[in-house]
């Protein structure tokens, strides 16, 4: 079946006496399979519906002041059922017009400096990409792997394409190999795949070759002056 989608934004715009602009938004998005409703301030998710544990989910950690309010839930499910009834009437008038698709950009790298056996997370950022949703997987050493891994939700930018985030736990060991596939309809031929290797920096050995270098020069000079000093002497 072909997929429609109707997408809401509304905004408000704050001026404060200092002509500072804040912007506050709601986020309505559905299709024959997927929906979704987040709410936000300033480009940052507050909040959004979580429709299979069916209850709302603040996202902002607990230094934010997150908000909260009862009916979240319940106020986004009667947003819901007015963009389906949106999407029928819009699938109606618009008789599937020419779909949009923006092809997404992948980057994979780690959170910390890698140090061996020490536990890091490796982040795979897929942005510029229209429209959700992107399916993304972790491979370790050409085996998939789930243990460990998150998805974040898609969020907007303004170009109105999305961006996401996965992570994925993960152990360093020398020699091993990562790497993060991205599968989207926008994608022609094979899904996008980035690789990323476990590349544990070394203690350097320049500075102690080059000390053990310079003593031993050094005892030898030492060694040949007195030789020759000796020898001067003897010549007197």
């Amino acid at each position: 079946m072909e997929m429609y989608g109707v997408l809401l934004m509304l905004a408000v715009i704050v001026r404060t006496e200092t002509q500072v602009v804040h912007r506050d938004f709601i986020f309505t998005g559905c299709s024959d399979t997927e929906k979704e409703f987040l709410m936000g301030f300033d480009g940052e998710e507050q909040c959004h519906s979580d429709f299979i544990r069916k209850e709302g989910v603040v996202t902002l950690p607990d230094f934010g002041d997150p908000i909260s309010f009862p009916g979240f839930y319940e106020n986004s499910i009667g947003q819901l059922e007015v963009c389906k009834q949106n999407l029928q009437v819009h699938t109606q008038i618009y008789k599937s017009p020419v779909e949009r698709l923006d092809i997404p950009d992948t980057s994979i790298y780690s959170e910390d400096d890698v140090v061996q056996d020490v536990e890091n997370t490796l982040i795979c950022h897929v942005t510029g990409f229209f429209p959700p949703p992107v399916n993304v997987s972790w491979t370790k050493n050409n085996q998939i792997v789930t243990e460990g891994m998150s998805l974040s939700q898609y969020r907007r930018k303004d170009d109105g394409t999305f961006n996401i985030f996965s992570s994925l736990k993960f152990m360093p060991k020398e020699g091993d190999i990562y790497s993060c596939t991205v599968n989207h309809k926008s994608i022609p031929g094979q899904p996008q795949t980035k690789t990323w290797d476990v590349n544990v920096a070394l203690p350097g050995v320049g500075p102690a070759v080059f000390c053990g270098v310079g003593l031993t020069l050094g005892l030898l000079g030492v060694a040949a002056g007195t030789f020759f000093l000796i020898k001067g002497n003897n010549c007197n």
